[in-house]
């Protein structure tokens, strides 16, 4: 059910135009698949679901009519190619890079269009959202409603714009796909309801960059998404822990998608206008060098991340920074650069940054306070294999810091 909502709610919203009615009429459809698959599993979920959601979708808007005192039904709708095609066992994504375009219109607050996107498209929940953009969960539920209420009332078509218009909604739409792909990124074993967009923001990414090939951060993003896709193999051990990248086995990378990420970024700087995906993919690019090399680069990364805190100052860049000074400079150094971000309380409801300064505690011999960084993570839900992996690390912090006391 969870594949198939995001096709669904995006052909739903693109027909009746309301983004609340596409959820809710989904969500009533899953409902209803609960009760009925029990008695009979659909031969086909996605178009059980498609026609299930439209009937409901079609019984509310005829039950609003009557409320506004309407003298008849609103009459079925004839089914539109895309309508036709959501039911097909591999749909078209039309919709849904439709939708996204969207919900990214230059109307709306631009730190509304990517939250609102993955919402809708993407079935984000409200809190998993605010964890992803690091705000509480009340003020992103009013993100996310005020940007509804802007899209009702101002009109805004639902039609993938001309593309002349693309440039103005272009940042927003490759910021949502990079936060979803983020999603799915942040659990190795992709157990959880976000796993879907690992393969979903791989297609789409190559979709944008074959749309517009002289759009150098478009190029920059599909070949992150690549990059980071091909590490996937080796983000788990054999008892399913999760492997920090400095630890994984290169030969377990993916040398198909390397190879294509590759092409991508160097078709990216051809272009010659620089922006902070290029530099992202550029990091990337150079951790996965060791494949080649047998060593990471860690001078050449903590150069790309100065470079990219100067165009991109957020907490993500700011604890990656530190954790790549740790490797050049020391743990001390990178313990230094995370103190200035331990008074936000936004950064301490951030799983990494516990883990971060907990390893760069541990290797600067600080025990006490690396067991301390892995509690605080420990308590922020990690993903099973996440949890594995820093309770492991409490176990070795643990017995490291027992041998480092005294005898009595």
């Amino acid at each position: 059910m969870a594949a198939a909502r995001p096709r669904i709610v995006a052909a739903l919203a693109a027909r009746f135009r309301d983004l609340d009615l596409a959820e809710d009429a989904f969500s009533d459809a899953a409902a209803a698949a609960l009760v009925a698959w029990r008695q009979q599993p659909a031969r086909d979920p996605a178009a059980w679901l498609w026609r299930a959601a439209m009937r409901r979708a079609i019984d509310a808007r005829r039950k609003a009519a009557v409320r506004d005192r309407a003298q008849h039904d609103l009459p079925q709708p004839e089914a539109t190619p895309e309508e036709i095609l959501i039911a097909a066992r591999e749909p078209i994504p039309d919709e849904r890079l439709r939708l996204i375009f969207v919900c990214c219109h230059p109307a709306l607050a631009p730190e509304s269009r990517a939250a609102l996107t993955l919402k809708v498209v993407c079935g984000l929940s409200t809190e998993r959202l605010a964890r992803a953009f690091l705000v509480g969960a009340p003020a992103m539920l009013q993100r996310i409603t005020r940007a509804k209420r802007k899209i009702q009332a101002a009109g805004v078509p639902f039609a993938i714009p001309e593309p002349s218009d693309w440039p103005e909604r272009l940042d927003a739409v490759l910021s949502t796909l990079e936060v979803a792909y983020a999603q799915a990124f942040e659990d190795a074993a992709l157990t959880d309801d976000a796993a879907p967009f690992a393969a979903e923001m791989l297609r789409l990414s190559g979709v944008l960059a074959e749309i517009l090939p002289q759009e150098p951060e478009v190029l920059a993003l599909a070949a992150l998404v690549r990059f980071a896709e091909a590490r996937r193999p080796a983000r788990l051990d054999g008892c399913g822990v999760m492997v920090p990248l400095e630890d994984q086995d290169p030969a377990l990378w993916r040398r198909d998608l390397i190879a294509d990420g590759a092409v991508l970024l160097e078709r990216a700087a051809e272009l010659g206008r620089p922006g902070p995906r290029q530099v992202q993919a550029a990091i990337h690019a150079a951790h996965l060098s060791r494949a080649e090399t047998g060593a990471t680069p860690w001078i050449e990364i903590t150069k790309l991340y100065d470079a990219l805190l100067a165009v991109r100052a957020d907490v993500v860049v700011q604890v990656n920074r530190a954790v790549s000074r740790g490797k050049v400079f020391g743990p001390g150094e990178g313990l230094s650069a995370l103190a200035g971000l331990a008074d936000e309380p936004r950064v301490r409801a951030w799983r990494p940054y516990h883990a971060a300064r907990a390893q760069l505690c541990a290797d600067a011999d600080h025990y006490e306070a690396a067991i301390q960084a892995l509690q605080a993570a420990l308590r922020l839900s990690p993903p099973p294999a996440e949890r594995r992996f820093l309770e492991q690390r409490m176990s070795e912090a643990t017995k490291a810091l027992g041998r480092s006391r005294p005898a009595r």
